[in-house]
């Protein structure tokens, strides 16, 4: 089993930035691909960035590309989002998610573990 425990979030401005920290614990953490999702008022939780167990094999939704940054440190077992010129759009609860896997998946249906979320707001 893996937990994963989500912080960071917050109220910020737009144009101003956040980091989010996902901790998980349980199973080692390098054996994980970890990804980043959000779930925005009324709408489908969607794929923000993922990142592979070796911190290899990143991926971003087009929508945060260029602003968003995701990174690990195995020796923490943490993975982190840096969000950077936040716009009120990118206003959701963010979600961790794990998966044993070699490769990176960047699918909702393809990660086992989840966190509880951290809520992101951004005021214009």
């Amino acid at each position: 089993q893996v937990q994963l425990v989500e912080s960071g979030g917050g109220l910020v401005q737009a144009g101003k930035s956040l980091r989010l920290s996902c901790a998980a614990s349980g199973r080692t953490g390098s054996s994980l691909a970890m990804g980043w999702f959000r779930r925005a008022p009324g709408k489908e939780r969607e794929f923000v960035a993922a990142i592979g167990k070796n911190g290899d094999g990143i991926y971003y939704h087009d929508s945060v590309k260029g602003r968003f940054t995701i990174s690990r440190d195995n020796a923490k077992n943490t993975v982190y989002l840096q969000m950077s010129s936040l716009k009120p759009e990118d206003t959701a609860v963010y979600y961790c998610a794990a998966h044993p896997s070699d490769y990176t998946p960047v699918l909702e249906r393809q990660y086992s573990y989840w966190g509880q979320g951290t809520q992101v707001t951004v005021s214009s």
